[in-house]
């Protein structure tokens, strides 16, 4: 019997678009056409104005670190083969706030650059080459 995966999505029909994209080794963010700003998790109407007005945009990949914690402990598959982890929020530079995991990083700091790279088609963050903390 093998055990349940809980890192893997499970695309609806309004977001399979970005999932694909994603597997794609896109990011995609939603952007409102009435107020102008971009938003992250995908949502079918602005959050911030409330418009549905909003389209798919892709994003540029870049990041910072705004907060993290190492996760040392998890017991569901396929995590607790991970630990420890970086979990994190991290700011795209196109505004919005995402949550993500932060790889090849031996030490977090805040503002730390980031750039976009996949893994099993779900985005996740690394250092930038020569990326420093702001």
């Amino acid at each position: 019997m093998t055990a349940a995966r809980h890192d893997v999505p499970e695309p609806d029909a309004f977001t399979r678009t970005y999932w694909d994209a994603a597997a794609e080794g896109r990011l995609l963010i939603r952007r409102c056409g009435a107020c102008g700003r971009a938003h992250h998790y995908p949502r079918e109407f602005c959050p911030h104005c409330w418009s549905e007005d909003v389209t798919w945009e892709l994003a540029g990949g870049r990041a910072a670190l705004y907060t993290w914690s190492v996760v040392h402990r998890n017991d569901l598959p396929p995590f607790g083969e991970r630990t420890p982890y970086v979990a994190a929020v991290v700011d795209l530079a196109e505004g919005p706030r995402m949550m993500t995991e932060v790889v090849e990083c031996a030490e977090p700091a805040a503002g730390l650059e980031l750039e976009v790279t996949f893994r099993d088609g779900v985005p996740v963050f690394r250092p930038r080459t020569g990326g420093t903390a702001a």
